[in-house]
């Protein structure tokens, strides 16, 4: 076997071990995704910690976690006050909107509506039990002309059980949620605004179902995505920092061979030189 052949066989075999490892833990394949858009961004050029465009997301199978929500994790009373993902209260689900085959969104989980057995709506991480339609307040800061709102639920009847989401990007999502209607009862099929998603059909996005979930988002892997999106073509979003951060990686992974060689060549010379004798010790000898 030549030596091309048996460093690209090393190749192979690590990217299968780390493939397979990842789908071992996450119990999802593909165990990542990468991210387009910049709906997730908390600041302009991205932030570590934050979900950015080019950012390689693990995703982990839903049916291995319990889904937290944002109400859940910020109501004082719950058992899970406090809990964060990536940046911010609650849980990041990866979902088909209405259950069709476009692109997936990667969103926050806001709050989940439950069916009572008694026919009406319970919402989890509120005192809301067996109500007929869902008004609620979250701990949620929105800018509107200059001044700060908390994100409502208004008089929300939902068609069937799901979570309310929404990006965290405060200038293009965070309170224009998902699910219109959820915010404004009156919206029609037909109502045309900046808030609230459409599916391949061109209909309003529902709530999302627990069959229409991919995964929930885990560890983020910064930057290494973007040259995905370099070579298919949708790397519009991707900002300056993180082709920037990108550069400084690959750099790193060319130079470090290099260094490691060079290091091993010094301490190689500085051990034979340690082994051989000096002058002195052969005028020892011949006296």
């Amino acid at each position: 076997m030549t030596e091309f052949a048996r460093e690209a066989t090393l190749a192979i075999g690590l990217v299968t071990i780390l493939l397979g490892s990842m789908w071992i833990a996450t119990g999802s394949f593909p165990p990542m995704v990468v991210v387009e858009s910049g709906s997730m961004m908390h600041e302009e050029e991205g932030s570590v910690g934050a979900i950015d465009p080019g950012d390689l997301v693990l995703v982990m199978n839903p049916d291995r976690v319990e889904i937290v929500t944002y109400v859940e994790a910020t109501e004082e009373e719950n058992e899970n006050f406090g809990y964060e993902s990536h940046g911010m209260a609650g849980d990041v689900i990866i979902y088909r909107k209405n259950g069709g085959s476009d692109t997936p969104v990667i969103h926050r989980a806001l709050l989940k509506a439950v069916v009572n057995s008694s026919g009406g709506w319970d919402v989890p991480g509120t005192p809301l039990v067996n109500v007929d339609s869902i008004t609620w307040t979250l701990d949620y800061e929105c800018s509107y002309h200059g001044g700060t709102y908390n994100l409502k639920i208004d008089r929300w009847e939902p068609n069937h059980e799901g979570y309310l989401t929404t990006g965290d990007n405060p200038d293009s999502n965070g309170c224009n949620i998902d699910q219109l209607r959820a915010t404004n009862p009156e919206a029609s099929e037909t109502y045309i605004r900046g808030n609230g998603l459409k599916d391949e059909n061109g209909n309003p996005v529902l709530a999302v179902k627990e069959e229409w979930i991919i995964g929930v988002a885990a560890t983020e892997i910064p930057w290494l995505g973007a040259a995905k999106l370099a070579i298919s073509g949708t790397s519009s979003s991707v900002t300056d920092s993180t082709w920037r951060s990108l550069a400084m990686v690959i750099a790193i992974i060319i130079v470090t061979p290099y260094l490691m060689e060079a290091i091993a060549v010094r301490r190689d010379e500085n051990t034979e030189d340690s082994h051989q004798p000096r002058q002195d010790d052969w005028q020892d000898d011949d006296e």
